[in-house]
């Protein structure tokens, strides 16, 4: 099937529209204090758009994973917007809008191998409605917002835009050879390098080659036993360029020191953890309630994780039996969970993250068209049955779904309006150390010094709960923020405690500043001796770091 002269562009013009002015609240946004200054405020490397910079990114790893596209699409913001995050904004908005129209084109091509080409007519006002409703479902949804209002997730729209173009290559890739064309076609290598640049912008799209054989399998229609091995061939390219970029990242957490320890992070408890992450995605995706933008690991793990786990075993179950007898929901509930498998607790990276609303962006691709094609398929039904309140009541019920999306992620855009807002949001359902302690930054950076030693002080308490190492970082922000308050005296008293478990430099450069201005000259010149060449503003050491 062409898209060319198709209703399906209109409708995706539509959804680009739709999704572009509910976002544009997103264009009023700051930049905040996780990650935004690794990726864009301190980020030396995107402020030289050159030819050397153009080796840097795509030879060397200087994040934590190898994501050349999505560096070289924050210097070309920087490049024409410097630091103003509008344009960094307005980049994520547009492309996450034009994946919404894409979502649309691709449902047009997949729909059309199902049942629902035959009973909804292509030019009729259902066929429209489904399209769009597939692109909204996907572009409205309030799990979206994360991946969309913080820059530093340039990565999942940007992943999300060549796995998209990935999608629907294959699709028309497909339809060329089930008419029973060659295997060298446009179509294919075009998958093949949108999948590559998918991974240059987030590897999370490993999981693409997997996707193409559950679409063999259904709606394509491909997969078959004398196909099958015809189809594993023309995957192993992709499953080659998913694999070259597994050690690299191993390599990269390695260094980092990224992985947890079997004996800190057994097996059992990686099940439990993992467990309790798939039944929040299933329960947020179909009830967006309660988002937050950071979900913390406790340290000991609740015992309603264990109840969660069960759940999700026995969902599974209830899903697969549905399964035989409706051929969609295989397809949606697995490429949902494959989709998930790289960013799932169970590999035990070092983030100490239960979940998080972004990692929902790829994996919700494909369910959302394969929902909206259930909904025109019994909307159809039900009409030619003579149930007609019955579907406009479905027709109703669907519209009022997608009103509420669109406001509660007008909501929560406002969330990341900038690092106070969005701590402030995790502390009021979810408190712990490190929400204080960013929220605790972001009231320095703004000048409100009492609140910021307020939460360096809440992160404080957490910390002596928990007997971390690592606590002497608070007493030495507690006592900048308290020494720029004014209150020198209770600075110095934080200062002793930082430098007696820790002694760095940087701690004598801001306890002698402290002490000048309460007038013991003598006493700040030997620290500032001490200091040597150490001066500016407090920075975080990791247990372990050595002394300068």
């Amino acid at each position: 099937m062409s898209l060319k002269k198709h209703p399906a562009m209109g409708v995706a013009c539509a959804a680009v529209i739709i999704t572009l002015l509910v976002y544009l609240r997103a264009l009023s946004c700051d930049f905040v204090n996780w990650d935004d200054p690794d990726y864009v405020l301190n980020n030396e490397l995107i402020r030289s758009l050159n030819w050397q910079f153009l080796v840097t990114i795509f030879t060397s790893i200087p994040y934590d994973f190898y994501i050349p596209l999505t560096t070289l699409s924050l210097a070309i913001d920087y490049h024409f917007w410097g630091m103003n995050p509008l344009g960094y904004h307005l980049t994520n908005i547009l492309f996450h809008g034009a994946n919404a129209g894409l979502l649309v084109l691709l449902a047009a091509r997949l729909l059309a191998f199902t049942p629902f080409s035959e009973s909804v007519p292509v030019r009729s006002k259902l066929y429209t409605a489904t399209l769009l409703l597939a692109g909204l479902l996907f572009a409205l949804h309030p799990l979206r917002v994360e991946s969309v209002a913080w820059v530093t997730e340039r990565k999942d729209v940007l992943n999300g835009f060549f796995v998209l173009l990935a999608l629907l290559s294959y699709a028309g890739y497909s339809r060329k050879r089930l008419a029973g064309e060659g295997f060298w076609c446009r179509e294919y290598v075009l998958t093949f390098v949108f999948f590559a640049c998918s991974l240059m912008a987030k590897p999370s799209s490993i999981v693409v080659p997997l996707l193409l054989l559950l679409l063999d399998r259904y709606p394509l229609g491909r997969m078959t036993r004398t196909a099958l091995p015809a189809l594993l061939l023309e995957k192993v390219p992709f499953f080659l360029c998913a694999a070259a970029t597994v050690p690299a990242t191993m390599v990269r957490f390695a260094e980092l020191d990224t992985f947890h320890s079997p004996g800190f992070f057994p097996l059992w408890i990686r099940v439990i953890v993992t467990g309790n992450a798939l039944f929040e995605y299933f329960r947020l995706t179909f009830f967006p309630v309660g988002i937050l933008p950071y979900y913390d690991l406790p340290l000991a793990i609740p015992r309603i994780f264990i109840v969660k786990t069960a759940a999700v075993l026995l969902f599974l179950a209830g899903a697969t039996y549905w399964g035989r007898r409706q051929r969609w929901v295989p397809l949606a509930l697995w490429s949902f969970i494959i989709s998930l498998v790289p960013v799932l607790p169970f590999l035990g990276n070092g983030a100490s993250i239960a979940l998080a609303a972004r990692y929902t962006y790829l994996p919700s691709l494909i369910p959302a068209i394969l929902i909206a094609g259930q909904f025109a398929t019994y909307v159809a039904k039900a009409w030619a049955d003579g149930r007609q309140l019955a579907a406009r009541l479905v027709c109703g019920g669907t519209l009022l779904v997608l009103l509420a999306y669109g406001g509660v992620t007008l909501q929560l855009i406002g969330v990341w309006q900038n690092a106070g807002a969005m701590w402030s949001r995790v502390i009021a359902s979810h408190p712990f150390d490190r929400a204080y302690f960013y929220r605790g930054l972001f009231h320095v950076e703004t000048g409100d010094y009492a609140a910021a030693v307020a939460d360096y002080t809440a992160c404080l308490d957490l910390f002596a709960q928990e007997s971390r190492p690592e606590v002497y970082n608070l007493y030495a922000f507690r006592g900048e923020a308290l020494a720029l308050a004014g209150r020198y005296g209770e600075a110095v008293a934080d200062f002793d405690r930082a430098i007696a478990l820790f002694p760095h430099r940087l701690y004598y450069y801001q306890r002698g500043m402290a002490l000048r201005k309460l007038g013991r000259l003598t006493e700040a010149e030997r620290d500032l001796q001490r200091a040597g060449r150490a001066s500016g503003q407090m920075t975080w050491f990791p247990a372990g770091t050595p002394l300068e």
